[in-house]
């Protein structure tokens, strides 16, 4: 069927969480792994596979980007990792190199398929991808802060003692050193927590600060302690791929043109409504006035990042 085949270009620890999760889910039917040392992809393959008989049938196989011709969706974890104390902008120069080719192998292989970009600095390289790709920029989607925000609705749900589902709320633009959290709108059981008590646990704003840094600085450290960071962005991978795949049009805050909110920036992240067809609507929350200008800060960040870069 298509749109049930996926492939992952970059078989690293990013992109093989993302395939180990979508294998366990039963999300996809056929994974596609591509990776420049094609004997580590077929020993990644053949291992997975060997799980079938547990999970369910998937096939997965190493293969070449004329393999993804009919993907649905196919991620790109491909490019060099964060090193401990570089930020994720110091990546920049390397991975764009990387990317001239890949994205120039995609749009002849598999030139239908939505791209969701997890490589770091994921909004200059979702920016990057789209100025390289020719398929429509709706295609191209970056993880953006889906994961910081799952980050903080989990640091939420252990403070406030509820399920982070239970939790509503974003962080907003850069996935990185710059982003910020919109605490007026973060929310448990439709209450605004900015302020209030809730669940018996009062606002503190020395509270709500620390987590917004521990947040921020979550990818320093673990990286620090184990030198990548996996199995979260495995997460949030399957479920970008999985909303794709089955269309559910599911509002998320992916890495998209600032030009779309009025922001002068290449890519940055808002909630934004995302389909088979990639995303086709942006929303800008009612902001006040400090978390405008926290976004506008943020979008500077990234086009200052992107200011001397030729493609």
């Amino acid at each position: 069927m298509r749109g049930a085949h996926v492939g992952i270009v970059g078989v690293g620890h990013v992109g093989m969480a993302a395939a180990a999760a979508l294998f366990h889910t039963q999300a996809v039917t056929r994974l596609t792994l591509v990776d420049a040392d094609g004997r580590r992809a077929e020993g990644e393959a053949m291992d997975l596979m060997h799980g079938q008989a547990l999970v369910g049938p998937c096939a997965v196989e190493a293969g070449g980007y004329d393999d993804l011709s009919d993907a649905g969706v196919v991620v790109l974890a491909a490019g060099v990792g964060q090193r401990p104390g570089e930020s994720r902008l110091d990546l920049l120069a390397r991975n764009v190199e990387v990317y001239r080719s890949v994205v120039a192998q995609l749009d002849r292989g598999a030139p239908d398929a939505v791209l969701i970009v997890a490589t770091n600095p994921v909004d200059v390289m979702t920016w990057v991808t789209r100025e390289l790709s020719a398929r429509p920029g709706s295609a191209v989607v970056g993880t953006g802060t889906v994961l910081d925000s799952a980050r903080l609705r989990a640091l939420l749900g252990r403070h406030y003692g509820v399920d982070p589902q239970s939790v509503h709320g974003y962080v907003l633009g850069e996935h990185g050193d710059t982003e910020f959290v919109p605490w007026s709108l973060v929310s448990i059981g439709g209450t605004c927590i900015q302020g209030a008590e809730v669940l018996g646990v009062p606002w503190d704003r020395h509270v709500a600060l620390a987590i917004e840094h521990e947040v921020r600085r979550a990818a320093y450290e673990i990286i620090d302690r184990k030198g990548w960071t996996s199995w979260a962005i495995g997460s949030v991978l399957r479920e970008l791929v999985t909303v794709v795949l089955r269309d559910e049009r599911t509002v998320v805050p992916v890495s998209v043109p600032g030009e779309l909110v009025g922001i002068d920036a290449p890519s940055l992240s808002v909630p934004a409504r995302l389909g088979r067809a990639g995303v086709d609507r942006v929303i800008l929350p009612p902001l006040n006035d400090a978390e405008h200008t926290a976004l506008r800060a943020s979008g500077a960040a990234l086009q200052q990042a992107v200011a001397d870069l030729a493609l």
